[in-house]
């Protein structure tokens, strides 16, 4: 997909003459081209789940205000959010000019950001290697060498957790991330460099652009250009041209006005989240350490190989985040599997004739993407009704369109459900209590809004408690599972035939406008105009 798509034929005699016209595309461009078409369409047939709603509310927030948006979960001002990246503000004016819905952006997003990933894996491994094959093993490998207990996280790119990630800022981040490690490999062992301090200082602005999009992901990001800068035979002389690097990247992510991103070193909000990274390790990972061989012989031939570099450092990373409790860092894991596979994939697309060893290492690596695929990752591109097995399949979560269509923008939700939190707000309503911790909004004001919640859903709670918690935060809508009991001052309006859940409407005429005034940096209020339709 990229790198050298086309091969030109060999010619001979006569045709030698003209230099040879034809030319055919690489195996990477044509199993690439069709891993694209067979993900996109895996990552459409799965309905908005996990933090998909997430990703939509911040569309929707910032399509209805570009320069000040609220809270993505709630009728709370925005600012500092760390969702605001330039990934998102882009998806915000494209859904600005299309009219199109949050939900929407970011399902269109998905096969965009497959396409940007797919041509920074083929770019990176032809940096590493002229091998023709090696970016179509290294691909295989990358979606099926992982474990054989699921892994679904923001940023791991199996085949399965594809079907719901691709949409992400996380997959965009990877995907510029590869472009990023191939920009360094090439400056590092290419022709001399042109241009002086320039081409370092693009590589600069690129990570930049990568730390606002998804820092967890930058981390992963610079540790392979340290590695491939260290990897170089003159690191003294181009010292400080590498110095510009990192300064450029520092620079932009200084100068993003919508959230400090340097205020997020040392955050530890979220690490209660990411724990639970560390747990199960071997079971998620374990397929991918059939790239040890083929990464000890990299080392072999040269103790300054990046790839080994690279996994060496992201070893270091995560396990400073196990013993010092930030355990967000264990979000690069993800990409600490990759020199291992894309070890694997260089060494097995060598030329024959091979010898035992490596004839074992592809038998192995054979068995293991057997065993990732059928154990694990089968489901996402066996639908269900062709599937004579059985599979795992992708979540399929509830759809809420039939709560959503009786409200209008920025209503206030009252829920604690596990699938609406986390899908309600991404058609542009407000929780009371958001889900997730989010740097806008300090983490004790909204544990004080969970706990407003749970007394409002308690049943032993008075007429009088819940009334004062609607007028406080201004609540039009209480969305409730089918063992909850609807308050006597609530009028049900509709239900889901799927899970029983039930939308009842309390408060007055005034929450219909979606939150206290003043509730946006400039005093705006929401819009009345209905969220669906």
């Amino acid at each position: 997909m990229s790198g050298a798509l086309l091969t030109r034929r060999a010619c001979h005699g006569a045709t030698a003459l003209g230099g040879g016209g034809r030319r055919r595309p690489t195996p990477y461009l044509v199993l690439g081209g069709l891993f694209w078409l067979v993900m996109s369409l895996a990552f459409w047939r799965v309905p908005m789940c996990c933090d998909f709603g997430q990703h939509a509310a911040v569309v929707e927030r910032l399509k209805e205000n570009l320069l000040h948006p609220a809270h993505p979960m709630a009728a709370l001002p925005g600012e500092g959010s760390a969702y605001y990246s330039p990934y998102a503000v882009a998806q915000g004016l494209f859904a600005k000019a299309t009219g199109l819905a949050g939900w929407q952006v970011v399902k269109l997003a998905g096969p965009l950001n497959l396409l940007v990933l797919l041509t920074g894996i083929g770019r990176f491994v032809r940096v590493l290697t002229p091998r023709p094959w090696a970016p179509v093993l290294a691909l295989f490998a990358m979606v099926l060498l992982w474990g054989t207990r699921m892994a679904w996280w923001s940023g791991y790119l199996g085949l399965m957790s594809m079907t719901g990630n691709l949409g992400y800022p996380s997959t965009f981040a990877i995907g510029l991330t590869f472009w990023a490690w191939a920009w360094a490999g090439t400056l590092v062992r290419g022709t001399p460099v042109r241009g002086g301090w320039w081409p370092y200082v693009g590589l600069g602005a690129l990570c930049g652009l990568i730390l606002l999009v998804h820092p967890i992901s930058s981390v992963g990001a610079v540790i392979g250009v340290v590695a491939f800068a260290a990897s170089g035979r003159a690191v003294g002389r181009r010292a400080l041209y590498w110095s510009a690097t990192g300064l450029t990247a520092a620079v932009i992510g200084a100068l993003w006005p919508y959230y400090s991103v340097f205020s997020l070193v040392g955050d530890e909000s979220v690490d209660w989240i990411h724990r639970q990274l560390y747990t199960e390790m071997p079971q998620r990972f374990w397929l991918a350490l059939l790239g040890l061989p083929a990464l000890w012989l990299r080392l072999r031939r040269d103790r300054r190989d990046p790839l080994v570099l690279m996994f060496a450092l992201d070893c270091a990373v995560v396990a400073y985040g196990w013993l010092s409790g930030h355990y967000t860092y264990g979000r690069i894991l993800g990409l600490t599997l990759v020199p291992l596979q894309f070890a694997l994939a260089i060494e097995l697309a060598a030329p024959r004739a091979w010898g035992w060893r490596r004839g074992a290492l592809a038998g192995a690596a054979a068995l293991g993407a057997c065993v990732g695929f059928f154990q694990i990752q089968a489901g996402a591109v066996v639908p269900r009704a062709l599937d004579p097995i059985g599979f795992d399949q992708p979540p399929r979560w509830p759809g809420y369109g039939w709560a959503v269509g009786h409200m209008h923008r920025g209503d206030v939700v009252l829920t604690n459900g596990y699938y609406p939190t986390r899908s309600v707000p991404g058609y542009g309503a407000n929780l009371v209590a958001p889900a997730w911790p989010d740097a806008s909004l300090e983490e004790d004001v909204r544990n004080r809004r969970l706990a407003a919640v749970r007394t409002y859903l308690d049943p032993g709670s008075t007429r009088a408690e819940r009334s004062a918690i609607v007028r406080r935060y201004d609540v039009r809508w209480l969305l409730l599972s089918r063992d909850q009991q609807v308050p006597s001052e609530a009028v049900v309006v509709g239900w889901s035939p799927r899970t029983g859940e039930v939308l009842a409407r309390v408060g007055g005429p005034k929450g219909r406008a979606g939150g206290p005034k003043g509730t946006h940096r400039d005093g705006s209020t929401p819009t009345n105009a209905p969220l669906i339709g």
